[in-house]
């Protein structure tokens, strides 16, 4: 990675206090019902239980037995049951059963429900109307933020996208506030707050009236300047291939909650293994953020260098064995471990990621990227349909045609809709109802073509009067503009240069050169610009929501340096490498909140019929 010439940039915040905190009101709430009682744990909330307190913890606060919320009758024979969930529906009526079901065949138990991240009004009408709103005790645990490492830290909400985007719900934009008005009460207050998109500006008003309730105290700021950032400002990104090594982990071995499960074929034995990914694990942290194609050489020099450290034993006496041995061997050891874990790994995504398939896909997405070949690249597509290679792959490579395409061809768009439902079934018709309200997967309006929406565009940002929207540019909305937009701000680098994955330039190096994530350059050149004056043909054709507001506080020199990034609705490794490598090259140091961790798979899945 190329290193940066700027003084060191900040250390980062100490998040593990949010976990403690997080931990200290799980254990209060817990003793709000005391004796011993048996605990039933929604299936989505174990992986972030786990890294906030572990089972010994809930034994040691008169937890008997731990369960899956599985939505079928119990086998519990405590007479006290505790439900750890989220604000559900679904899983409110699932506890009303239970109870009914008590009171039927005359047990007689207490029962409380645990909702996190808050309790919505629905979940009490739901206990009122089954006749239990007084005999089932609640509360919420206000568990918003599980640090996954250093500077990644997660609302582990992945349905926000989905319920704010497509079902235009918004009862996330509470909890998102909340969680941002946590952070600024422990690290704050912020200088600079910058935002682009309608929920963006939502979540930032909803917290500045958090401020003004809370009494407020001069304190010394960790964090300088924030960026709020909505998911469908830039669906381009995720719907690109990642190849740095973590992206690739997190596509192939689907890391959750910053963990990961190998299996024989990496281990080399009959057993899976689980591997906490991050900065703690020395080797994945050198080569977390590098471009696949260095990271076999990274770790064959480490292995030497293991080695080397391994035959420092040979001619030592027994006073410099008995150092080796307590000081440095069990070091070695566990590298040695992580080494020949991540070697396998690696070997892993060779095998299903060098394939001549994935290479002439790597071609297609950025020929998409670049405008060329267009024609050539609708019939890998069809091709891919056709042969049936993977149903979220073909819908990704449609989503991205149209969206670099600012929709496709009205002939093109029946003809490969046509060939997608004759391959996956006539039940996709839904998902592409849902693709197409969120702008994902659309047919070109007739005279809709670039040119004439790019002279639209062009005739609203020269018309000074144009404060409010006109008819015209609400037309516009859902459209991505992305060719207009890449031109802009240079987001495609020009395929004449030979780009160097060594030693990279820019940003676009965790797409092998082809493109800059769009999220990452707003980040950019807005710092660069403390503001948003200079892009206002950038935010029109984003469709505005853009915003900056500079606080009261005068942060210290170092805390402006330190940026924290909201993304709302999700983010994927590729643009937080993306931000570390911007971090080194300007002398920052970037925080990642996002509503979840995101990648192309767990996007399109959200969106398919069948998730109705």
């Amino acid at each position: 990675m190329a290193h940066s010439t700027r003084s060191d940039p900040p250390e980062l915040p100490d998040f593990s206090l949010l976990k403690r905190l997080a931990r200290d009101q799980l254990v209060y709430l817990l003793e709000q019902l005391p004796g011993k009682k048996d605990l039933f744990i929604e299936s989505d909330l174990m992986s972030p239980l786990d890294r906030i307190a572990n089972v010994s913890t809930l034994k040691q606060h008169d937890v008997d037995k731990l369960y899956k919320v599985e939505y079928k009758p119990i086998t519990s024979t405590s007479d006290q049951l505790c439900f750890l969930v989220r604000p559900r529906i679904k899983t409110v009526k699932w506890i009303c059963e239970v109870a009914n079901s008590d009171r039927a065949a005359g047990n007689v138990r207490r029962y409380k429900i645990i909702f996190t991240p808050q309790k919505f009004y629905a979940c009490d009408a739901v206990l009122e109307e089954q006749g239990l709103f007084g005999d089932v005790t609640t509360d919420e645990w206000a568990f918003y933020l599980l640090p996954l490492d250093d500077d990644i830290i997660s609302l582990e909400l992945p349905e926000f996208f989905r319920d704010n985007f497509l079902a235009g719900d918004q009862r996330w934009i509470r909890t998102a506030s909340n969680a941002l008005h946590l952070l600024h009460s422990i690290f704050g207050p912020f200088s600079k707050v910058y935002g682009i998109g309608r929920c963006s500006k939502m979540v930032y008003e909803c917290w500045r009236e958090l401020v003004e309730e809370a009494d407020s105290k001069p304190r010394h700021a960790e964090i300088g300047n924030v960026f709020l950032i909505d998911r469908d400002v830039d669906f381009v990104t995720p719907m690109c291939s990642q190849v740095v090594y973590e992206g690739l982990m997190d596509d192939i071995f689907k890391i959750k909650c910053g963990c990961v499960e190998f299996g024989p074929e990496v281990t080399s034995s009959d057993k899976s293994v689980k591997v906490m990914l991050n900065s703690q694990d020395k080797v994945f942290n050198e080569i977390r953020n590098e471009h696949f194609s260095n990271v076999f050489g990274f770790l064959s020099q480490k292995a030497r260098n293991l080695q080397s450290a391994y035959d420092k034993r040979q001619g030592m006496d027994i006073k410099q064995m008995k150092t080796f041995v307590s000081e440095e061997l069990k070091g070695l050891k566990q590298e040695h471990r992580l080494l020949s874990l991540h070697i396998g790994a690696s070997e892993s995504i060779m095998k299903k990621k060098t394939k001549q398939d994935f290479q002439e896909l790597l071609k297609t997405e950025h020929c998409l990227l670049e405008g060329f070949e267009i024609r050539e690249s609708i019939t890998f597509i069809e091709e891919h349909i056709n042969r049936q290679i993977s149903m979220i792959e073909s819908l990704r490579l449609l989503c991205l045609l149209s969206i670099t395409e600012n929709g496709l061809l009205p002939k093109d768009y029946r003809s490969l809709k046509l060939q997608y439902l004759q391959s996956y079934g006539a039940e996709h018709l839904l998902t592409f109802a849902n693709l197409k309200q969120l702008g994902l997967l659309m047919e070109q309006q007739p005279g809709d073509t670039l040119t004439v929406m790019e002279s639209k565009v062009g005739k609203l940002v020269n018309d000074k009067t144009a404060g409010m929207l006109t008819e015209t540019f609400s037309s516009l909305a859902k459209k991505s503009n992305f060719r207009a937009l890449s031109k802009k701000l240079n987001l495609v680098p020009k395929s004449d240069e030979e780009y160097d994955l060594r030693v990279p330039r820019d940003m676009a190096y965790i797409f092998s050169g082809a493109y800059v994530p769009l999220s990452c350059k707003l980040v950019e050149q807005v710092l660069e610009r403390s503001s948003w004056t200079g892009l206002e043909e950038v935010t029109r054709l984003l469709n505005g929501h853009e915003f900056a507001v500079t606080g009261n506080n005068g942060a210290q020199n170092d805390a402006q340096r330190l940026v924290l990034v909201m993304f709302l609705g999700g983010c994927t490794f590729s643009e937080i490498s993306a931000l570390r490598f911007l971090g080194k090259e300007k002398g920052y140091k970037f925080i990642v909140v996002t509503t979840a961790i995101t990648n192309s798979t767990r996007l399109i899945e959200m969106l398919l019929g069948n998730q109705i």
